[in-house]
């Protein structure tokens, strides 16, 4: 009885456990609800890109459901925790490890590429030690991790697998225990994409039981001590590759050295600076299985001596791939007979190759010796030693070599091989071989002879490859008609590829059942880029089983028959893209094609004689239907379609569409997405037909000309997700999107549409997380409507939405009900108030705040609380005052872009700013700043410096000189001052960075630093407007890369340089200075020169007559100088010349009358192209509003019009035109010739000594603004046909010999008074009150003798003069003392008065001054 109590309890017992073992294998335990709560505070931290949307406790109870998250199913615990790829951040961040601390039996913990910089101060790893004893796993790679953060982490006993690789450890040089990583347990390591750099493993003495370790990726150098890993034992994988070890230092005994790595069975050396040397090292890892010298020095001859062999008997797998071997055997690898993988491609071996150096490679199963200059292989007398030595031999590849057709016969060895690859060689000829050159091996599955010279047509020589299923025919030179039958045997076959030869046509066989059985297995047939046209259908039934097949570039034309397809039933993706079909024909009986899922007919119909209904009705069962740039003109019609298709995506893009398109579309119910982007869509958006798609997910309708309002029926899209109808005409309201839910992403940029400022429209739509509404207009609305909505956005782009600059409004009230925003662009609206410091307050998981072009006033205000996310904050074009607050470095820690300008803040630029490790991008110009500049901010590696246009002080030069890591440095428009040192250029390192500087408007002086030439990557140079002196710096000559140079308005002297001719020279302004000397060769064949300014400098000669070497030449001013001589006729040879200014000069003979060739067209070269540096987000969306220049030095030149001086830059420059050859010494006629120059905006051949009448040829001009001819001797009468001239504004003939009537006042003629005329007394007409009848008879009237006044006159001549003479002393003197006081204003006078010296208008009327005064004192 007791026995049988036993023996019931024990079945009870067993019975309990069977019970709960299928429990457990059937039940989830619900998370444990304090780890669901650590959960929930952890997902702020790691939910970028809404990761861990699902981690949500109301929709998903039990968390262990949730993303990431693997529990243990008996306890419910956390077991394992991803949260890798979790947050995007380009800036370093700090973790609170105790977050963890919950999760006691956590095993694995993911936290790779989340930019995680280290812990909080107290909260590291180390806490995790006190809790985490279960944790084995923990991957932190790719962060931005440093040493300490690695030594913290030894108290996790536990941890066997730990991944550091990608952060930023540098390792250590001594070996002290606190250096030393102690992890017991550990056996893999990953150190890779590190810093390391020194060459001693000491620090990984504490990891015993480590079994691998890689540090491949990091900066070791030289000869590495291995005796660091003396203790690793159990060592089994060591990766060093991408390093540059030169070699590999280990130990004096040698059976010790055989001991301490008798477990190392894989190790990788690739991408080093190994010798031939390595070899005798390697010896120590005797039982390696792997090893792999790829990308070294290896070089010289593979014949080496017995004890250079390399004896590693389990050697399996050997890579020499990428080294410097040359020769021809394989002898020094005899030692390595368990070898089965052998790579040596990228060599060096050339001619022919003996293989019997691999005679005791019996094991070897592939031959990798792709990418040399082998001619061909050497093999051995006795056949059955070749069939016996590599009989395991499965995979030999020979690509790029120089092998032909004589190879195959030395193939023969390798009778077991599966795959054989020969593309890229020397193979050619005819395919139909003899038999004796058949290529037999039974047994191979893949062979590719593409990239060769093949050129017949038939297949017989592969007969003997009777498994083989797959063939590479492709790019080789197969021409006309193809007989098949050469792959009669191959009843295997899968994939054929014959693309991009000249095949016509398929020959096949008469027996049509012999052809299905032999090519029953073909599933993919690729026939792209041949000369196929449609007869090749017939030739293709052989292949009824295709699953793939490819035809595209052929000269498939005319209709499309169905019936030609009907044989291919398992057909599942058909590309017949490029080809020129006309229209489809459809038969009702066709049942093939029921599998077809994919249909690529990409440009294939192009006369538009088909409808898009038709091609949809022939693909019924196809999900997927690509029809990119095709011609559907054709009206669709539905009359007669049997329109059940599955079709599920269409592809419209760049294609041109009938007009109904939108109203016929409506028929394919079934359609997910529909893609219309380009396709030249005018009018208004249907009410019908599209808006019936039910199913509908994304419509994407760009970059069309739809306009219109929005139809009601557009509300019916019930299921649609994305929608883009941006870059139209589109305009009215949007209610009918207020009922579509479903919506995640709207784009409606660059149309008409009426905006509400509260966004009513999209307020009901709670999935909305991308708007993109900029360029619409704003609807204003009563303040007291506001309504709550259901949407939290992460991007919106409510930029450029007000019209009227004259309209201020407060931020629309939406934006205080968002939390969750990544990027806002507000720019260009005129928003105004204070600063919406609540907006950042809101969201702190921005990244891009963008409230450009807004009228916000007051200071600026930060959040008090960190975000570490932002990295592009731009608040220029405002109205904010006071200081920049020097807390913004620590409330935005990671910012890369900062634009704060055009604004008006004052102070000093904050010193934090310096020590901002990821800001990218500076731009303070246009405000009040001012004090010194850090000096360690012009250091700093910054892309971009602006701080244009404050009051800036101080010396900068020093800082310029150490500024080693910035691209482009703007300083101009400050106060800057000091002398531009010049230091030793054989000691000195330059800033080689720096590609711009703009140090213009400043007060900088000395000499040009000659120290300037060695800066290598210069590309734009701004100095003007200082006060530099001397020469211009021969070193100059070495700027190869100078696009731009100004150093106008200083006071530099001497000649120009010969040798200054940078090869990428475009614009030269060296006018305002004290320049002497002729234009002998500088400059000379500069082709890429657009802009030579010279002007008001002391040159002398001739214009040389290589001028038109200078083929790109724009602009050219050389006012103001000594130039003598004719005009050269070369200049006419110059088409791209727009702009010319040789006055006040000395230039005499007549004026060249091929100038009138010249086009004067406009030309974008005169102006610096500003290209446009665009930012790209998470969605993949590309903002470009709030793309930023990539230079901020602008083109600009002054040039006299009307009167006087204008300058011009931008896009007036690139439309101005001009020719001023005023003050000079011309003679002769003007030709008749410049009145052609119908493009031209300015004339002005004043002050010269032409003669003869006023060309009635100048009525062409038609764009001339300004004309003037004064100061000549013109004779005859004003051309009345110039009235002609509707946009001349400035006309002037005055001081010729002209006469008769005046042009009729009409017109622009209307505009003109008297002092246009004056200096001409014989021209009449009612503006000069001069009547143009017979001249009236004299007056008898009589006037007082002179008698009667003169004792008057005297005394008034007296009083005159003398107060004159005492006015002009005070005067001067004053002026003297003024000058003698203040160097700055001595200097801007001496400027002044040369100018006014060498200006004819100043000259002119100071000598009608000094006349008329000594003729009243005389």
């Amino acid at each position: 009885m007791m026995i049988m109590m036993m023996e019931l309890k024990w079945f009870i017992r067993i019975a309990v456990m069977s019970v709960l073992l299928v429990l457990e294998g059937t039940t989830t335990y619900a998370c444990l609800e304090h780890e669901k709560i650590a959960l929930l505070q952890l997902k702020p931290f790691f939910n970028g890109f809404d990761y861990l949307n699902n981690w949500d406790e109301v929709k998903i109870p039990n968390c262990c459901q949730w993303k990431g998250i693997d529990c243990y199913t008996t306890t419910g615990r956390l077991k394992g925790l991803d949260l890798s790829y979790t947050m995007y951040r380009n800036k370093g961040w700090y973790l609170n490890a105790s977050m963890f601390l919950p999760f006691v039996e956590l095993k694995s913990l993911n936290l790779r590429h989340n930019a995680i910089a280290g812990c909080i101060q107290n909260e590291g790893f180390k806490k995790l030690s006190t809790a985490l004893n279960n944790l084995e796993i923990l991957d932190l790679s790719w962060n931005q991790l440093n040493d300490s953060s690695m030594l913290s982490l030894s108290e996790l006993s536990s941890l066997r697998y730990l991944y550091l690789g990608g952060n930023q450890i540098q390792g250590s040089s001594h070996s002290k225990d606190e250096a030393q990583l102690r992890l017991p347990k550990l056996q893999k390591l990953d150190l890779s994409f590190n810093l390391f750099r020194y060459n001693t493993f000491s620090f990984l003495e504490g990891l015993s039981n480590l079994e691998s370790l890689a540090m491949n990726n990091n900066n070791l150098q030289g000869s590495i001590d291995i005796k660091g890993l003396s203790n690793l034992t159990n060592l089994k994988f060591l990766d060093l590759s991408w390093n540059q070890i030169e070699s590999l230092q280990s130990f004096n005994d040698a059976g010790t050295k055989l001991k301490q790595f008798a477990h190392l069975e894989e190790l990788r050396l690739d991408e080093n600076l190994f010798n031939n040397s390595a070899f005798a090292s390697l010896k120590v890892f005797s039982n390696l299985r792997y090893l792999s010298i790829s990308h070294n020095l290896l070089k010289g001859s593979l014949d080496m001596k017995d004890e250079a062999q390399l004896r590693l008997p389990k050697l399996q797998k050997l890579d020499l791939s990428f080294n410097h071997f040359r020769d021809n055997t394989f002898s020094f690898l005899e030692g390595l007979s368990n070898l089965e993988s052998l790579a040596m491609n990228n060599n060096n071996l050339q001619g022919s190759i003996d293989i019997k150096g691999l005679r005791n490679l019996t094991n070897l199963k592939y031959l990798d010796l792709r990418w040399n200059q082998i001619e061909s292989l050497q093999s051995f007398n006795d056949a059955g030693t070749k069939l016996k030595q590599f009989a395991h031999l499965e995979e030999l590849r020979l690509d790029g070599n120089l092998l032909n057709n004589s190879a195959f016969a030395s193939l023969k060895v390798f009778s077991n091989l599966k795959k054989l690859s020969m593309s890229e060689n020397l193979l050619k000829g005819s395919l139909d071989m003899k038999d004796e050159a058949q290529l037999r091996l039974p047994k191979l599955q893949k062979l590719d002879l593409s990239f060769n010279h093949f050129r017949d047509n038939t297949f017989s020589f592969l007969e003997g490859l009777s498994n083989l299923e797959s063939l590479a025919m492709n790019n080789n030179n197969l021409q006309g008609s193809i007989d098949i039958k050469g792959l009669r045997n191959l009843t295997n076959l899968k994939y054929l590829d014959l693309r991009w030869n000249q095949i016509e046509s398929l020959q096949s066989f008469n027996d049509a059942g012999t052809k299905l059985k032999q090519f029953a297995h073909l599933e993919e047939l690729r026939l792209d880029g041949n000369l196929l046209n449609n007869s090749a259908f017939a030739s293709l039934k052989v292949f009824s089983n295709l699953k793939k097949l490819s035809m595209s570039e052929n000269l498939l034309k005319g209709s499309l028959d169905m019936k030609d397809l009907d044989i291919f039933t398992n057909l599942r993706e058909l590309d017949m893209s490029r080809n020129q079909f006309k229209d489809i024909v459809i038969h009702k009986e066709i049942k093939g094609l029921k599998k077809l899922k994919v249909v690529s007919l990409d440009t294939a119909f192009t006369d538009g004689s088909i409808s898009l209904l038709n091609l949809v009705e022939a693909f019924s069962t196809v999900k997927t239907l690509s029809l990119v740039g095709n011609h559907l003109n054709k009206a669709m019609s539905t009359q007669g379609l049997n329109l059940s298709t599955n079709v599920e995506e269409i592809l419209l893009d760049g294609s041109t569409l009938n007009t109904n398109i939108l109203q016929s579309i409506g028929v394919i119910t079934s359609l997910k997405t529909l893609s219309l982007y380009d396709c030249g869509l005018i009018g208004s958006l249907p009410n019908q037909g599209w808006c019936d798609l039910k199913k509908l997910e994304i419509l994407d309708v760009r970059r069309n000309t739809l306009e219109g309002m929005l139809p009601r029926c557009l509300s019916n899209l019930t299921s649609l997700r994305e929608l883009d109808l941006s870059k139209n005409r589109l305009n009215g309201n949007l209610i009918p999107l207020t009922n579509l839910t479903s919506l995640r992403s709207i784009h409606l940029s660059r149309n008409h549409f009426q905006i509400p400022m509260s966004l009513v429209p999209f307020t009901n739509l709670p999935n909305l997380k991308f708007l993109y509404i900029d360029e619409n207009n704003m609807v204003m609305e009563p303040s007291s409507y506001t309504l709550i909505p259901k949407f939290q956005l992460r991007e919106i782009n409510f930029s450029n939405c007000i019209t009227s600059q004259e309209l201020s409004l407060e931020l629309p009230t939406f934006l205080h009900y968002q939390y969750d925003l990544r990027f806002v662009d507000l720019s260009g609206n005129n928003f105004s108030g204070t600063f919406p410091v609540w907006l950042l307050e809101n969201n702190t998981k921005l990244e891009e705040f963008i409230l450009n072009g807004n009228s916000f006033k007051g200071r600026l205000r930060l959040p008090s609380v960190p975000n570490s996310n932002l990295a592009s904050f731009d608040i220029s074009d405002n109205k904010l005052q006071g200081q920049i607050s020097s807390n913004i470095c620590s409330i935005y820690p990671h910012l890369e872009f900062i634009f704060l300008s055009k604004n008006a803040f004052e102070g000093n630029i904050p010193p934090c700013l310096s020590g901002m490790k990821d800001l990218f991008f500076l731009d303070l110009s246009d405000n009040q700043l001012s004090g010194r500049v850090p000096e360690e901010l012009i250091m700093k590696s910054l892309d971009c410096l602006r701080l244009s246009n404050n009051n800036l002080s101080g010396n900068v030069v020093p800082a310029i000189l150490k500024a080693n890591g910035l691209l482009n440095l703007y300083l101009d428009g400050n106060n800057f001052s000091g002398e531009m040192v010049n230091v030793d250029v054989s000691t000195f390192q330059f800033p080689t960075s720096l590609e711009e500087i703009d140090l213009s408007n400043n007060k900088l002086y000395g000499k040009l630093p000659r120290w300037m030439g060695n800066m290598s990557d210069l590309r734009r140079l701004a100095l003007s407007n200082n006060s530099f002196e001397g020469s211009i710096p021969i070193e100059f000559c070495r700027l190869n890369y100078l696009e731009f140079l100004d150093i106008s308005q200083n006071n530099l002297s001497g000649s120009i340089p010969s040798c200054v001719n940078p090869p990428h020279i475009e614009h030269v302004h060296l006018h305002g200075n004290r320049l002497s000397g002729t234009l002998s060769l500088a400059f000379y064949n500069s082709s890429s020169l657009v802009t030579l300014d010279l002007g008001e400098n002391n040159l002398t000669g001739r214009i040389p007559k290589w001028i038109d070497t200078l083929s790109s030449l724009s602009v050219l001013l050389l006012r103001a100088n000594h130039l003598q001589g004719e005009i050269p006729v070369q200049l006419c040879n110059l088409n791209s010349l727009s702009i010319i200014d040789l006055s006040q000069n000395m230039f005499s003979g007549s004026i060249p009358s091929c100038l009138g060739n010249l086009t004067l067209q406009t030309h974008e070269n005169k102006i610096i192209q500003h290209e446009k540096v665009e930012r790209f987000l998470t969605e993949g969306k590309t903002i470009i509003n709030h793309s930023f220049a990539d230079s901020y030095i602008e083109e600009r030149i002054d040039f006299r019009t009307k009167s006087w001086f204008h300058s011009y830059g931008g896009n007036i420059l690139q439309y101005m035109t001009g020719i001023d050859l005023s003050c000079n010494k011309l003679t002769g006629q003007i030709p008749r010739e410049l009145g052609n120059l119908s493009e031209i905006y300015s004339l002005n051949l004043s002050h010269n000594n032409l003669v003869g009448v006023i060309p009635s040829s100048f009525s062409k001009l038609k764009q001339i603004e300004s004309l003037d001819l004064s100061y000549n001797k013109l004779s005859g009468e004003i051309p009345n046909q110039l009235v002609e001239l509707n946009t001349l504004e400035v006309f002037s003939v005055a001081y010729n010999n002209l006469s008769g009537s005046i042009p009729e006042s009409k017109a622009q003629f209307g505009t003109f008074i008297e002092n246009s005329y004056e200096g001409n007394p014989f021209l009449c007409g009612p503006l000069l009150n001069k009547s143009c009848s017979k001249a009236d008879a004299p007056s008898t009237e009589s006037t007082p003798s002179d008698d009667d006044e003169g004792e008057d006159n005297w005394v008034d001549k007296y009083v005159f003069c003398v107060s004159f003479v005492v006015s002009y002393v005070v005067m001067l003197l004053t002026v003297f003392i003024v000058l003698y006081i203040n160097p700055h204003w001595r200097r801007t006078w001496f400027s002044f008065v040369g100018k006014c010296v060498t200006t004819c208008r100043y000259s002119t009327m100071g000598n009608f001054i000094v006349y008329h005064i000594s003729k009243i004192c005389a």
